[in-house]
């Protein structure tokens, strides 16, 4: 199971260069923006804060229920800010494809960032469980608002689309897998929230 998790994620690595991005925390996730102000001739930090939201405390039917939801919090720490990378590498690679002359260029672009992207991202995806897999396929869609298909399909054509999406759902792992925050996913965008917030 591991190693169709790794290989599902790895494909959606295989078409993204190589870039400067990386998986950085930020100092305080309560922090918008910061700067100082002079008034009265005195410098004041002024803090702008991000909107902070308040949930209810979490009610568990019992001690199973408690357990799921905490496995559920674990993937999505492990697996939010690798959503997060491919959403900014998504925004660069389509902004570098567009400076390319034709399609022969790109094509020989991604297939020299082949290489070394597998190299960049093995070691990371070899260690996700079906569980977290399935879990970035749907905080793909939450960050880049697109099913992981559609990106695929998007850079690579239906045809490798489908094939991944074959492969994929003998597994038990859908590409297409809806994101819905109001409805089936509602809890896990609740537990995304707190963690982008630093709460949880």
């Amino acid at each position: 199971m591991k190693r169709t998790i790794f290989i599902l994620f790895l494909f959606l690595f295989l078409f993204i260069p190589r870039t400067k991005s990386q998986i950085v925390q930020e100092s305080h996730p309560a922090y918008k923006h910061f700067y100082h102000a002079v008034i009265d001739n005195d410098t004041v930090l002024v803090i702008e804060l991000r909107t902070f939201h308040v949930f209810p405390p979490e009610k568990f039917k019992d001690k199973k229920q408690e357990k799921f939801y905490w496995k559920t919090v674990r993937d999505v720490k492990k697996t939010l800010p690798y959503a997060k990378l491919i959403y900014s590498i998504l925004i660069e690679t389509y902004e570098y494809m567009e400076t390319l002359p034709d399609d022969k260029a790109r094509e020989e672009h991604m297939k020299k960032m082949e290489k070394e992207v597998f190299q960049q991202y093995k070691p990371v995806l070899k260690k996700f469980t079906l569980s977290q897999g399935k879990m970035l396929i749907k905080l793909i869609n939450r960050e880049c608002n697109q099913s992981s298909y559609e990106l695929i399909k998007a850079f690579l054509g239906s045809f490798r689309a489908n094939f991944w999406q074959f492969f994929g759902k003998i597994f038990g792992a859908s590409l297409k897998t809806d994101w819905d925050p109001e409805g089936e996913d509602k809890i896990i965008e609740r537990i995304c929230i707190l963690v982008e917030q630093g709460s949880l």
